[in-house]
């Protein structure tokens, strides 16, 4: 069984190229082949992202965060606004063992890059 994270933007080609810049990711399918796109996967490391572009409501409050692990934390968060993000504070160290920055990709949707201390 996997869980795969999708994400409704109204400007999928603006939200994909943040997480190509910032993560690393890489497009791995695109539906359909021809014409405008409804679908990507995307893969980061191990993991798949999908986008689906539809016309959206971003007002709307967020009810998921995606949490990814990487490498260096204080390394991405520069790439962040320059791909259309937001850096919403520092990085910091929690009591858990991690270093986490919030951050906010293109459409405002909450992104916690996290990693093991």
């Amino acid at each position: 069984m996997a869980i795969q994270p999708i994400i409704v933007t109204p400007d999928i080609d603006r939200v994909q190229a943040f997480y190509e810049q910032v993560l690393g990711a890489s497009e791995v399918r695109s539906y359909p082949p021809d014409g405008p796109v409804f679908y990507r996967m995307l893969k980061i490391g191990d993991a798949e992202l999908g986008l689906v572009a539809q016309p959206a409501d971003l007002s709307a409050p967020s009810r998921i965060v995606l949490s990814i692990d990487v490498a260096d934390v204080d390394a991405l968060l520069p790439l962040v606004e320059g791909a259309g993000g937001r850096v919403r504070g520092p990085s910091n160290d929690m009591p858990w063992g991690q270093r986490v920055a919030h951050v906010l990709d293109p459409d405002g949707n909450p992104v916690n890059l996290t990693q093991e201390l």
